[in-house]
């Protein structure tokens, strides 16, 4: 049975705007106040040019949407990229072999256990002089690892929440493992993995933050950029904040339909 969630009232419906509201003015009025004493002198109005700029060209990307652009793409590689780790390591948790399991745990609790900052210098100082790659890829390749071991998790715990008599009838049709995996388990488990999939997915555009450490012009080392040549401190790293604030809310709201749709057509 779809499991249908309570209606709420128009009057507990308003009440929820308005704590919003007032706590989101009570915010703007600590961050208004706190500048003045500073002695901070507002200029939003020099914001928009490092947003993007028209000329007769037409539209021109600025450095944030340009170190946006960045971020998004070292997203996408790496979220697919940590899938396969992650599938890969559960799937070594699970196997029968004591050295593919072993050699998971090696990998998780190594992961797990040591700071993601230290990894991406490890990878861009360490690794990536000896294997010859740039300093993208080496980005790419410390969060998908990073992101990796928690996912792996998540996907094992998908796999086990599967009832064991689903292999079992799997096996006497005469499906081997992986035809077991890929047409009947993962799609079930796909259900439980989705919204912690969604949290990790979420975390993995906010770590992407830290490959500013190693010269990577995206989202937050354009801010730094630009912030060194025009002192915008509060206005840039704000306008920083409710992009990626934009990126994470639209992606939990539309991993959050597709979840409604996949119980609705349970």
């Amino acid at each position: 049975m779809p499991f249908n969630k309570p209606k709420r009232s128009t009057a507990a419906t308003a009440w929820e705007i308005t704590k919003f509201i007032l706590t989101t003015g009570v915010l703007v009025w600590l961050v208004v106040r706190g500048s003045k004493g500073l002695g901070y002198n507002w200029q939003w109005y020099r914001v928009p040019q490092y947003l993007y700029s028209l000329d007769a060209g037409g539209f021109v990307a600025g450095p944030l949407l340009e170190g946006l652009w960045v971020t998004l793409k070292i997203t996408f590689f790496s979220f697919f990229l940590a899938f396969f780790f992650g599938l890969t390591t559960a799937l070594f948790r699970l196997s029968d072999s004591w050295a593919a399991r072993g050699l998971a745990r090696f990998y998780l609790e190594t992961i797990r256990n040591s700071p993601l900052l230290i990894q991406i210098f490890f990878m861009y100082f360490v690794i990536a002089p000896i294997l010859d790659i740039n300093a993208f890829t080496s980005a790419v390749v410390s969060l998908s690892l990073f992101e990796g071991a928690y996912t792996s998790e998540i996907i094992r715990a998908g796999i086990q929440a599967i009832p064991k008599g689903q292999w079992e009838a799997c096996h006497s049709l005469g499906l081997s493992g992986f035809d077991t995996l890929r047409k009947v388990i993962l799609p079930q488990a796909m259900r439980h993995m989705l919204p912690p999939l969604t949290g990790q997915a979420v975390s993995l555009i906010k770590d992407s933050a830290l490959v500013s450490t190693i010269a990577i012009y995206d989202l937050t080392m354009q801010a730094q950029a630009v912030i060194s040549e025009t002192f915008l401190t509060f206005e840039i790293w704000f306008t920083v904040a409710g992009i990626y604030l934009l990126l994470t809310a639209s992606l939990s709201f539309l991993v959050s339909r597709l979840e409604d749709r996949m119980i609705e057509t349970a």
